[in-house]
């Protein structure tokens, strides 16, 4: 355990030495945390709405089912089957309850979705901002670069935008490192032979 503990602190550290000399790549980071937080929010609210109809349609056919019952009971009013009336009000009853707790949840479930639309908004607008510190970080940056080392910096920050594949045998910067340290381990060696 602790040599992940201590690979998990040092790429902690690595990523944040790496933002603090990379700030706009910072604000990278968090409009793409940003823009996950809001596909997971508009994922929720999909699901939210199906919950909804769901509940609407479950809803309607237990109004229907009390509407039944209510007919079924006047229709053994009048035929005088006393023996029908008392059931039949109590299935009416418990249909009217189980519809009444479903209105209950169908008044939360609006809650929240209207929270959840509210949260969506807000991120839509951090996110927005975000992006606009994004643009004036990347202006400034290229200003910097017009006056500095305009590769050295490109290079370094390039990556960040890309995705990696650990499992690529065929990776060229991986082989090229491979070849680069073992005719460095084959000089090393030589050097020592020699003296």
């Amino acid at each position: 355990m602790g040599l992940f503990e201590d690979l998990s602190s040092f790429l902690e550290m690595r990523l944040e030495e790496f933002l603090r000399n990379n700030p706009h790549l910072e604000l990278q980071a968090l409009e793409e945390n940003l823009r996950e937080q809001e596909e997971e929010t508009i994922k929720l609210l999909g699901d939210l709405r199906l919950r909804e109809k769901r509940l609407q349609d479950e809803i309607l056919a237990t109004a229907q089912e009390i509407q039944r019952w209510h007919v079924r009971i006047e229709k053994a009013k009048n035929a005088q089957r006393f023996d029908l009336v008392k059931p039949a009000e109590e299935r009416e009853a418990a249909l009217l309850r189980q519809g009444n707790q479903l209105w209950g949840q169908m008044e939360v479930l609006k809650q929240r979705i209207q929270q959840t639309i509210e949260l969506q908004k807000q991120i839509q607008t951090r996110r927005q901002e975000v992006r606009t510190k994004v643009a004036e970080a990347q202006a400034n940056r290229f200003n910097y670069q017009a006056a500095a080392n305009p590769v050295e910096q490109q290079w370094q920050t390039s990556g960040w935008n890309q995705t990696f594949r650990a499992s690529s045998a065929a990776d060229p910067l991986e082989q090229a490192f491979r070849k680069w340290e073992t005719d460095e381990e084959l000089e090393e060696l030589k050097r020592q032979m020699n003296r």
